[in-house]
């Protein structure tokens, strides 16, 4: 049973280029050292998964279930999320770069600030760690949440998250998780979101790439 490796994708930006809304030192500790945890972790639980496969070892593939799940939902979210955000300074800051997805907003909670104050109060409504997500189904757009590192894989697709962990936000504003919410607004990248918008689950997780 051949085995992909997944890995750590470059940033579309410096470390500092999201300053002041997230610091410098907060990118580079969640991009090169968490996100590459998760990636180092789902790698050597897929080996593992494919060992015990080989030798139809069923325990153990049950065992391996949340290893995979937690990493791969990591690697998952943390690849989405980079991509999500750009430079307050970017033209793809503003929502004049995603006119269909902000009709569909508007017709959705009937103006963008609305749909923010949604978005906000269901984030900060979160009970440890989790993620924040903008989806479209079948019905239209939804706000949806996720514990821990559980990735939006159930059909929807993601137009865009916000991490709710503390290491994405406590280094700059320690318990002031409003602030960091109100923040990040500032470098959504709205272009990305149209994309994803527009396009199929299928087509937002082509960030994920493996090598053979």
């Amino acid at each position: 049973m051949s085995v992909g490796t997944y890995y750590l994708p470059a940033l579309p930006y410096a470390y500092n280029a999201l300053e002041p809304s997230i610091s410098a030192q907060i990118m580079e500790l969640h991009h090169s050292k968490h996100h590459q945890t998760y990636v180092t972790n789902l790698n050597n639980a897929l080996k593992s998964y494919s060992t015990a496969s080989s030798s139809n070892d069923i325990p153990q593939q049950i065992a391996l279930q949340q290893a995979i799940k937690f990493n791969g939902g990591g690697h998952i979210n943390h690849s989405l999320f980079w991509e999500n955000l750009t430079p307050a300074s970017s033209p793809d800051a503003k929502t004049d770069s995603a006119p269909t997805l902000v009709a569909a907003i508007d017709k959705t909670w009937g103006s963008v600030d609305s749909f923010k104050a949604t978005f906000n109060k269901a984030l900060l409504g979160i009970q440890g760690s989790g993620w924040g997500w903008l989806v479209k189904d079948a019905q239209g757009l939804r706000i949806v949440t996720t514990k821990d590192q559980d990735p939006v894989v159930s059909g929807e697709v993601p137009i865009f998250g916000v991490d709710m962990w503390e290491h994405a936000y406590y280094l700059q504003y320690l318990n002031g998780k409003a602030a960091y919410v109100e923040n990040i607004w500032n470098v959504i990248n709205w272009k990305t979101a149209e994309k994803r918008y527009k396009g199929s689950a299928q087509d937002a997780f082509s960030v994920l790439k493996a090598s053979l």
